[in-house]
């Protein structure tokens, strides 16, 4: 750090959401960013050291199973239409 006060930025997540490629942009450029939840910090999200990080990769384990070779869930048989249970919620609050 060169001395001077850097004052790490804040987003929303709501704004995060909306506008990720911007800000992974910006964090890229070398920007922190702090990731508010109703106004409180939850996350951080800096940029990578010289871009140098490495994830590893894993194998399958022999003998697993591929998604092709598993079959559909039955669709569930529900008593009432989900989404007036949402609106039913919606108006609890």
């Amino acid at each position: 750090m060169s001395g001077h006060l850097q004052v790490m930025r804040t987003v929303r997540v709501a704004d995060l959401k909306c506008h990720l490629s911007e800000h992974l942009r910006s964090v890229q450029r070398g920007h922190p960013l702090v990731v508010l939840d109703h106004n409180k910090p939850i996350a951080q999200i800096v940029p990578c050291l010289n871009g140098a990080i490495s994830l590893p990769m894993r194998q399958p384990m022999l003998g697993s199973r591929k998604p092709k070779d598993f079959r559909p869930l039955a669709p569930l048989k529900l008593r009432r239409d989900p989404v007036a249970v949402l609106l039913d919620g919606r108006h609890l609050r």
